[in-house]
This record gives structure tokens, C-alpha cells and sequence, in this order.
């Protein structure tokens, strides 16, 4: 599945084999956000991890920076995907 833009966010839904590795994910994706001062909305349940992205400070729209997030989120995502 691929991010979506929708009511001016960002969008994508991962699935994990466990809660483990998908907390590992929540783990590196949270490292790399306050790296960037860019946290995403999200939530977990078992296996399972919905992020959503908007820019509050340009108003709660997408932005450049919700891309990039987004891209590096994809790519921590692929090393848990092999």
C-alpha cells in the first residue's frame, strides 16, 4: 500500500509479522522524526501501524517536509520488510 493524500494528510497503513517488529518500527520511525522536529499521528495495534502526516505549522496542510518524512518512513519500513 502507498501513502495517500487525504483531508490534508498524508496516509498509509503497515502491517508487521508481530507487535514486535512492528514496534521496532515505531522505534526507528520516532528516532528519525525528532530528528527531523517532524512528528507524525499514529496508532498501533498488534501488527499493525497507521501514521498519518500534516504540517502543523504551514496550517495543517501536506508539505515537503510530510514527503520527506513520509520517504524515509518508507525506507525504514523496507528493512523490516526483507
Amino acid at each position: 500500500m502507498a501513502w495517500i493524500e487525504e483531508n490534508q494528510q498524508l496516509k498509509r497503513k503497515f502491517q508487521f509479522q508481530n507487535f514486535i517488529q512492528a514496534f521496532g518500527f515505531m522505534t526507528q520511525v520516532a528516532i528519525v522524526a525528532e530528528q527531523m522536529n517532524h512528528h507524525p499521528w499514529w496508532a498501533n495495534v498488534y501488527n499493525q501501524v497507521e501514521i498519518a502526516l500534516q504540517t502543523h505549522d504551514a496550517g495543517n496542510i501536506v508539505t515537503d517536509l510530510d514527503r520527506k518524512l513520509a520517504q524515509k518512513i518508507d525506507e525504514i519500513y523496507q528493512q523490516f520488510a526483507q
